[in-house]
């Protein structure tokens, strides 16, 4: 179904509540099901940490995870340590072609018992719960960060711990000091030096822990993208975000400085500001933050700016090919954009065309990076509620600022 989005400009000086973050909730959620001490508030709302819950709460053999790359990363895991338990962990026919064999083999060298029921290095998965006595692990550092984030959330109930040794270039490390960072909130020691990680075992928590998740980043990124494309002067409030966030996408603060953009910092929350012209970005390096990838190449778009950026290998391997549908999409539009593995490079532009539909790719960041383009010109985005993976209530969050849609 499609939604068509109308020039439009922003109402001043509102403010919107985002949901939590899908990062947290989803590395708290499995730590519960490990410690049900845990206590979470603010849990993501979105589709992958529903079906996280799901999956976690299920006794069924057949878990199937659909669009949820986050939940086969971190489910794989965790069923590894079920022990007497079978399950077979599927999803989308997308999902069947993102590549998993790294972190399966990371898991057998520890002694898990798990099969491909397809194509091998690839889901479907049949595991087999097994006690895990091996704490030594060795993985290549360098394709997604989730791969050693699934590891180090099931570290603390192994037997001895774990030892991960990483090898090569370490892709999005703010996402595995999350990961160590809500390790250490609920007591689990932990540390990180060089190339080697260390978990010590922690069989149980001896008291209620509660936690509460901060909001989502990478959605906060689309609100950036809103007021850099709007008039000096125009603002918007968005929580409940911390200064000092576990989040790597956090970054944008800093990245959207260059558009124009401040941020000031309230008690739970930042108000985003146009204050100045926008600048091009021409060289960004955006390996510890992938996800806002997106965003910047159109919002640079949308001013009409040129802008390179670089780090951006693992995009090749989510919910789509994300470089190849930006500069599918972007061409539509009017823009100009070159693409390598890892790099995105776009030209200056002067005018964007009316009307245009923006495939989505089932990916819910397609449709999010390209709608605040509503308020330079009218166009249309296919199967719009595929933002239901990460942010369910976009539209109508947009709606509530100004941005005029109909169906």
């Amino acid at each position: 179904m499609n939604l068509h989005l109308h020039k439009s400009t922003i109402t001043n000086h509102k403010h919107v509540q985002i949901t939590g973050s899908k990062s947290e909730s989803n590395r708290l959620l499995l730590l519960q099901a490990l410690y049900p001490e845990i206590q979470i508030e603010n849990i993501s709302q979105s589709d992958d940490s529903q079906v996280m819950q799901q999956a976690l709460q299920s006794n069924h053999k057949i878990v199937d995870i659909h669009h949820a790359g986050t939940a086969m990363r971190f489910l794989t895991a965790y069923f590894a340590t079920k022990q007497d338990r079978e399950t077979k962990l599927t999803g989308s026919s997308r999902m069947k072609e993102r590549p998993i064999g790294i972190l399966v083999e990371a898991l057998k060298q520890l002694g898990a018992k798990i099969e491909y029921k397809e194509n091998d290095g690839y889901p479907p998965l049949l595991i087999t719960g097994q006690q895990l006595t091996q704490n030594k692990v060795t993985l290549k550092a360098n394709v997604s960060s989730q791969y050693i984030s699934a590891l180090l959330l099931i570290a603390p109930k192994l037997e001895n711990g774990l030892q991960l040794t990483l090898e090569g270039t370490i892709t999005s490390i703010p996402y595995i000091n999350m990961t160590l960072d809500l390790l250490a909130q609920i007591g689990v020691e932990t540390s990180f030096k060089d190339q080697v990680i260390t978990v010590k075992p922690l069989p149980e928590l001896k008291e209620k822990k509660h936690l509460v998740v901060e909001s989502d980043w990478s959605s906060a990124s689309y609100y950036y993208s809103l007021i850099a494309l709007s008039e000096i002067g125009t603002s918007v409030t968005i929580s409940s975000y911390k200064k000092e966030s576990l989040q790597g996408d956090s970054v944008l603060a800093k990245i959207y400085k260059t558009f124009g953009v401040s941020t000031e910092f309230n008690k739970n929350s930042v108000t985003i500001s146009k204050t100045s012209k926008a600048t091009a970005i021409t060289n960004l390096d955006l390996q510890k933050a992938p996800d806002i990838a997106q965003t910047i190449a159109v919002t640079a778009f949308g001013l009409g700016l040129p802008c390179h950026l670089t780090g951006l290998h693992t995009l090749k391997i989510k919910e789509t090919d994300r470089l190849v549908a930006l500069k599918t999409e972007i061409e539509k539009l009017g823009g100009s954009v070159t693409i390598t593995n890892d790099s995105l490079t776009l030209e200056a532009s002067t005018s964007i065309l009316k009307d245009v539909q923006i495939e989505t790719y089932n990916d819910h960041r397609m449709a999010m990076a390209f709608a605040p383009l509503a308020l330079k010109t009218d166009l249309i985005i296919k199967d719009y509620m595929v933002v239901s993976k990460s942010y369910p209530t976009f539209w109508e969050d947009l709606k509530r600022l100004g941005i005029n849609y109909t169906l």
